[in-house]
């Protein structure tokens, strides 16, 4: 019926998109997912420009970066697959993520995110360890990356040029996110949530 398997896709996603009644979120994972699974590659990859052209603009489309589990992330990346996409990306990040790999736990910060990296995309999901209590130092760290983003976001003007920086500003949001500063912070709040649980399971 479909002449490539990218068309049958987004023929089919573009069908439950619109039989769900538009959503506000609809999330699409596409085959090639990240630019190490593209043929030839993200720019060549006539099934990525398919999608692009093919999938409706409202649907959200996933990528994982260069790799399935992907070490770094570059602004210069993302506008790449954006474009070819046509839309601006949802990372989803496996860089905490053990499930492939069970006899790993990742305990070290959220770092290899390039700054500026929120402001070009639609979201991010975090894929963690499985253990849930492993996970407060990614998602701590997180958090305060994020925090950074934000701010760097609320000191740029429409034309993509730094503002003044207002009187008050703190230290951190002058430096910018330092993953070792946030895993510091991670870890004191890590080890006073453990001393809170002991004292609770005490009483």
């Amino acid at each position: 019926v479909f002449p490539s398997l990218a068309q049958a896709q987004a023929s089919v996603a573009n069908e439950v998109y619109r039989e769900l009644g538009l959503p506000p979120t609809f999330l699409f994972c596409p085959t090639e997912y990240c630019s190490s699974l593209c043929s030839p590659s993200p720019a060549k990859s006539c099934y990525l420009q398919t999608l692009g052209r093919e999938l409706l603009p409202e649907i959200g489309i996933i990528w994982t970066g260069p790799k399935v589990v992907s070490q770094e992330l570059s602004v210069a990346l993302v506008e790449e697959v954006e474009h070819i996409l046509q839309r601006r990306l949802l990372i989803w990040d496996n860089l905490f993520a053990n499930d492939y790999d069970c006899r790993r736990v990742f305990l070290g910060p959220y770092t290899g995110r390039a700054p500026g990296l929120m402001a070009r995309l639609c979201g991010l999901l975090l894929n963690p360890n499985c253990e849930l209590q492993a996970n407060f130092i990614p998602i701590h760290t997180l958090g305060s990356w994020f925090l950074s983003e934000l701010q760097d976001c609320a000191h740029t003007d429409s034309t993509g040029t730094e503002a003044p920086a207002e009187t008050g500003d703190s230290q951190n949001l002058q430096e910018g996110y330092n993953p070792q500063k946030a895993l510091e912070l991670a870890l004191l709040d890590w080890v006073a949530e453990i001393k809170q649980q002991v004292l609770e399971a005490g009483r």
